[in-house]
């Protein structure tokens, strides 16, 4: 978790923001499926990094209710 991520900053329908084992943060939005199909799909948007340092693995912070 990443208390400095600033949701002022985070698309509409973001629900949470991670940043991933090459050092790239991203807003990940609710997963959603395609009709007609058996699996589940997540947006991703690029994000800024709010000067995140740790291991990428501990960074999953859920958007405040």
């Amino acid at each position: 978790m990443h208390a400095d991520v600033d949701w002022s900053n985070a698309p509409k329908g973001a629900k949470w923001w991670a940043m991933d084992a090459d050092g790239k943060a991203h807003w990940y939005m609710a997963p959603n499926f395609i009709v007609g199909t058996d699996f589940w799909f997540s947006d991703e948007d690029p994000a800024p990094a709010f000067g995140y340092t740790g291991d990428w693995r501990g960074s999953l912070t859920e958007r405040p209710a």
